[in-house]
């Protein structure tokens, strides 16, 4: 327990019952059976932020669970049968080896997978699997607006859209920055149409959407919105790389790990082989 405010509650709270354990000088404050409960496994409290009745209740509380946890373990080692503590003994040291193969395996793939992929990689991964890269929803590339029935002169803001010259464009950013509730462009990404609907009032049609370059506009008892569709694909055509690069990404990184695990696997085996390490009967 590293928290000293805590710590002085603690010790004093506990002074008549503390024991100074000789073997590794650590303060004992439980003891259930011939297990011991040490003043620095104690959790940290938040120094004096709390008042010292409470610290004091977290502690005496965290103390009695420790002790009815180690009595209800004490008397599940003293009945369960043999069997029994040899299968949990067996689970334990595969859950044991599992999280320590485990996290040498993270190790060694931080200190020596490469993780960088290059817009080339993913771009001939996009060429040679794309029949596979199928969208499943629809996506579009839209702009939305969304500004308080009562802005000035939101007409003008479907003139601006529908000429699309850049300077209406800038006409269109600098209006939205000034009255509009929420502005989106998209630019050339891509989004879910599903993410759009849900900014949109419920009547509003998915196939009205689903037409290019047009400018479709709606508005409730609060907001008036408008969406500028430039470009969209259905489900279940071909995702545009542009959507689909970082999934594209992960599979590359992925297919490395397990390429890169297998050939770690390998190699362990093998210098095991060399230096004969490992016999079989």
């Amino acid at each position: 327990m590293r928290n000293v405010p805590a710590l002085i509650i603690i010790m004093v709270i506990m002074a008549a019952c503390a024991d100074m354990n000789s073997s590794n000088n650590r303060t004992v404050v439980a003891r259930a059976g011939d297990r011991n409960l040490y003043l620095d496994q104690l959790p940290d409290l938040p120094g004096n932020a709390l008042p010292e009745e409470d610290s004091i209740s977290i502690v005496r509380n965290y103390i009695d669970r420790w002790i009815k946890r180690e009595l209800l373990l004490n008397k599940a080692e003293a009945n369960l049968s043999p069997e029994y503590q040899a299968e949990i003994d067996f689970k334990l040291e595969e859950t044991r080896a599992n999280l320590m193969i485990y996290q040498y395996e993270q190790q060694m793939m931080l200190q020596k997978m490469d993780t960088t992929v290059t817009m080339d990689e993913i771009t001939s991964y996009y060429d040679k699997y794309n029949e596979t890269l199928n969208l499943s929803s629809d996506i579009v590339r839209a702009l939305f607006i969304k500004v308080p029935v009562e802005a000035p002169n939101s007409n003008k803001l479907i003139q601006w859209l529908k000429n699309g010259s850049q300077s209406d464009m800038q006409e269109v950013e600098a209006y939205c920055y000034q009255f509009a509730d929420k502005y989106d462009d998209f630019g050339e990404g891509w989004i879910d149409l599903n993410f759009l609907m849900r900014e949109l009032p419920e009547n509003v049609s998915r196939i009205s959407l689903l037409r290019n370059n047009t400018v479709m506009e709606s508005s409730d008892d609060h907001f008036r919105y408008i969406v500028q569709v430039r470009e969209h694909r259905l489900r279940g055509t071909r995702s545009p790389l542009g959507y689909t690069q970082e999934d594209i990404r992960n599979i590359i990184i992925n297919n490395r790990k397990i390429e890169f695990l297998q050939e770690l696997e390998k190699g362990v085996y093998n210098e095991a082989l060399r230096e004969n390490r490992f016999k079989i009967f």
